[in-house]
C-alpha cells in the first residue's frame, strides 16, 4: 500500500464499480434478472420494444476534468428525443455514489455528489432535482413537473464528484462507467473525454458491452483523452479509463465508510448486519421451539376430548341436569350389548378414529346390504390369473326394513355403486370411476357427525387447516433458502457470523411447519356427547369380542350376524364375532335345529359357515377400499410437443431515461 495514496494497485479491478450489485461473485443474480427481463420481452413484445426506439438519446457526450485533490467535474452534454405523443417533463440521471471497497464485507466507498446544475439549449425547462436515498446510485431529474416536452431537446448537466481518482505508486487513474450496464435506453454517438489537472493522459482504454465485457472501444491519450462508444443497446455500459502522472496530485484518500453495500444497492452497516443475521438466526431457532409450544398448549386444552363429569361412560346429562364438561383421556366402558342407538357403522367407524376411511364406506355397503337394499355374490375374477370379484345387485326392501330412510351418504353410495342400473355391478368394474362418489359420502359422513353435534367442526376441515399452515411455513422455508441466501450470506460476513443465517431461518420455519403439521392431526376433538357415543361404541365393541355363543338364543341368530357384521368389520373383529356365531350354529345343529346363513350373501368354497362369510365380507371391504380409491394414471406422453477491466467495473457512472 502506498503511504501517499492509501490505495492499493488491485482497487482498479475490485469492487470499485459504480454497480456493486452486479460484479465480482453477484454475477449470477445480474444473470436471473437478465433472463426474467427476457422472458417479459418475450412475453410482452410489443411494449418492451417499443420504448427504445422512441425514447432515447441522439447524442451523448462527456466532458471529465480531473482535480488535484480526486474530485472529478462533470459535464453530461445530452440530446433527448422524447416518444412521440406521451406526455414527459424532462430527463434523469442516474450516477453511482457508493460501492463495495475491494474484497471487504464491511467497508463501502462514497463518492460525494455536489454542484448539480442544468441547461438546456434548446429551451426546455432545466430545474433540478437530487434525490439520494441511501442506495447506491443518487439520481438527478432536470425538468418542470408542471411542464411537458416533446421531440428532441438538448440539455447540460454539471455536477462534481468527490474522491474518485485512485492514487497509486507510479500514476493516478480515473476508472469510471461514463454510462452504466443497469442502462435500459439507447444511447447514440456515445463520446467522452478527460483531461488531467497537471499532466497528459499518457493511457487511455475504453470498453463497451455487456457487465463484466472486455470489448474494447475507440481511447486516445493525449493531453486531453478522447473515448468513442457510438451506439450503445439497452443493458450495455462504456467504462473508460485514464492513466496520469500522480505528480501533482494531493493525498488520493478514497472515503471509507463501515458497512457494505448489499445487492439490491441498500448500504448496511456491521451493526444492521450484526442486528438482521441475529434476528434471522434468533427466528429460525425461536420458530420451532414457539411451534411446538403453542401447538403442545392448543393440543392440551382444545385438542383433547371433552368428557361429562361424574356421569357413568356412555350416558348423557338428563333434561334439566347440569354437568361439568372437562377435557382428558377416555374413562373406562363397560360392555354393551346393542350399538349406538340409530347409530351405523359407517358413523362408528368415522367417530372412533376421526376419519371417513374406505372401510367404513365399505362396510356400509355391508349394512345396506343387510338391510335389504342390493346382494353381494362372490364371484371368480375376470382374465387369467385374476382373484376373486364381487357382483353387486339393487333390491327392493321390504316395507319394513324400508321404514328407516337412507341417510344422505347412504343414498349418494347405493345411486354411485347403481349408476349404470340395478346390476349386476362387478365390483371391479368401478375401479378408476367411483373417486368422486367415494368423496362425496367421506364428506357427507363428516357433515353427519358435526350436524349430530360429536364434533365441533368437520376433523378432515381441522387436519387441512392445520397442514395448510404448517405445509406454507415448510414453502416459506424452501423459499427463504433459494432466494434469501446471497442476501443473508452477505450479511453474515458483514456481521462476523460463521455461518449464513438462511440455513438457521430456513431449517427453523421447515422444522415448525412439520411441527404443526405433525400436531395439527392431533385437533380434531370429540365433543362430550361425541364421547358419550364412543364410549357406547367401545363397550359394543367388547361386546363383539367377548360374547358367548351360549348367550345368543338360536332363532335370532342369523338376524344377529347380518345386522353386528358390518361393525365388526369396522372394528377389525370379524374373524372372532364369526367364531361366536360357529360355535351357535354347532350348537344348534347338535340340538337338530338349523341356523339360516344370510340371504344377502352368495359365496363359494367355505360360504356354508358363517367364518366364511365373514373372512369374505373382510376381504370385500378391502378390495372395496383400493376400487373406491382408484384413480386413471396419467397417459406417459411427454407435456412438451416437438422438438483485467471490464465494462462495468468502474466507479460511479451514468445513465437514465425521461421522466
Amino acid at each position: 500500500m502506498s503511504a501517499r495514496t492509501g490505495a492499493t494497485p488491485s482497487a482498479r479491478c475490485t469492487r470499485g464499480g459504480a454497480e456493486p450489485m452486479l460484479v465480482g461473485g453477484r454475477r449470477r443474480r445480474y444473470a436471473a434478472g437478465a433472463l426474467l427481463g427476457l422472458l417479459l420481452l418475450l412475453l410482452l413484445p410489443g411494449v418492451a420494444t417499443a420504448a427504445p426506439s422512441d425514447d432515447s438519446a441522439a447524442a451523448y457526450d462527456v466532458v471529465y476534468k480531473v482535480n488535484t485533490d480526486g474530485s472529478v467535474d462533470v459535464t453530461e452534454n445530452i440530446t433527448w428525443h422524447f416518444p412521440a405523443g406521451e406526455q414527459r417533463h424532462g430527463i434523469e440521471r442516474y450516477v453511482g455514489i457508493r460501492t463495495g471497497w475491494q474484497d471487504s464485507a464491511d467497508t463501502y466507498r462514497q463518492y460525494t455528489l455536489s454542484d448539480v446544475t442544468a441547461s438546456s439549449p434548446s429551451g426546455a425547462p432545466a430545474e433540478t432535482s437530487v434525490s439520494d436515498d441511501g442506495g447506491a446510485i443518487a439520481k438527478i431529474r432536470v425538468g418542470d413537473p408542471n411542464e411537458t416536452v416533446s421531440g428532441t431537446q438538448k440539455y447540460v448537466v454539471s455536477y462534481r464528484i468527490a474522491n474518485v481518482v485512485n492514487g497509486f505508486e507510479d500514476h493516478a487513474e480515473f476508472y469510471w462507467n461514463t454510462l452504466m450496464s443497469s442502462n435500459n435506453f439507447r444511447y447514440e454517438n456515445v463520446t467522452a473525454s478527460v483531461t488531467g489537472p497537471t499532466g497528459p493522459i499518457d493511457r487511455a482504454v475504453c470498453y463497451r458491452g455487456e457487465l463484466g465485457s472486455d470489448t474494447r472501444c475507440d481511447a486516445k491519450p493525449g493531453p486531453t483523452a478522447t473515448f468513442s462508444a457510438g451506439t450503445v443497446q439497452p443493458g450495455e455500459g462504456v467504462t473508460v479509463l485514464a492513466s496520469m502522472p500522480i505528480t501533482g496530485f494531493g493525498t488520493l484518500q478514497p472515503e471509507l465508510h463501515q458497512g457494505a453495500v448489499s445487492d439490491d444497492g441498500s448500504v448496511m452497516t456491521q451493526t444492521g448486519s450484526r442486528a438482521l443475521g441475529a434476528l434471522a438466526l434468533g427466528t429460525g431457532i425461536t420458530l420451532p421451539l414457539l411451534a411446538a409450544g403453542l401447538m403442545g398448549v392448543l393440543v392440551y386444552t382444545r385438542g383433547r376430548d371433552e368428557q361429562y363429569a361424574g356421569i357413568t361412560p356412555g350416558l348423557t346429562p338428563g333434561t334439566g341436569q347440569e354437568t361439568r364438561i372437562v377435557r382428558g383421556s377416555a374413562p373406562t366402558v363397560a360392555v354393551q350389548f346393542a350399538p349406538p342407538e340409530g347409530v351405523t357403522p359407517g358413523l362408528v367407524g368415522t367417530l372412533i378414529d376421526e376419519t371417513a376411511n374406505t372401510i367404513d364406506v365399505a362396510a356400509t355397503l355391508v349394512d345396506l346390504a343387510a338391510r335389504g337394499y342390493l346382494t353381494i355374490a362372490e364371484v371368480g375374477g375376470r382374465g387369467f390369473l385374476s382373484g376373486k370379484d364381487w357382483e353387486l345387485t339393487r333390491t327392493q326392501p321390504t316395507a319394513q326394513q324400508a321404514a328407516i330412510p337412507l341417510r344422505p351418504y347412504e343414498q349418494v353410495l347405493l345411486d354411485g355403486v347403481f349408476a349404470s342400473g340395478p346390476g349386476p355391478v362387478a365390483l371391479s368394474s368401478l375401479k378408476n370411476k367411483f373417486k368422486p362418489t367415494l368423496t362425496s359420502v367421506q364428506n357427507l359422513l363428516y357433515d353427519e357427525v358435526v350436524t349430530r353435534g360429536w364434533f365441533r367442526r368437520s376433523p378432515q376441515s381441522q387436519r387441512a387447516t392445520w397442514f395448510g399452515l404448517g405445509f406454507t411455513l415448510v414453502v416459506l422455508g424452501v423459499i427463504s433458502l433459494v432466494w434469501l441466501h446471497g442476501f443473508l450470506s452477505d450479511i453474515a460476513s458483514g456481521a462476523g457470523l460463521p455461518f449464513s443465517p438462511s440455513f438457521a431461518l430456513s431449517f427453523g420455519l421447515i422444522l415448525a411447519g412439520g411441527i404443526v403439521m405433525f400436531l395439527g392431526r392431533k385437533m380434531a376433538a370429540r365433543t362430550a356427547d361425541g364421547s358419550a357415543v364412543l364410549a357406547q361404541a367401545e363397550g359394543f365393541k367388547q361386546y363383539l369380542v367377548t360374547a358367548e355363543a351360549s348367550q345368543i338364543k338360536w332363532e335370532e341368530a342369523q338376524d344377529i350376524f347380518s345386522r353386528y357384521l358390518p361393525y365388526a368389520i369396522v372394528f377389525g373383529v370379524a374373524s372372532q364375532w364369526a367364531a361366536t356365531f360357529q360355535k351357535v350354529a354347532e350348537a344348534a345343529a347338535a340340538a337338530g335345529h338349523n341356523v339360516m346363513l344370510p340371504i344377502w350373501y352368495v359365496g363359494s368354497g367355505d360360504f356354508g359357515s358363517f367364518g366364511g362369510i365373514a373372512s369374505s365380507m373382510d376381504s370385500f371391504a378391502t378390495t372395496a377400499g383400493g376400487t373406491f380409491t382408484s384413480t386413471p394414471g396419467g397417459s406417459g406422453s411427454s407435456g412438451f410437443s416437438g422438438g483485467g477491466g471490464f465494462s462495468g467495473g468502474g466507479g460511479g457512472g451514468g445513465g437514465g431515461g425521461s421522466w
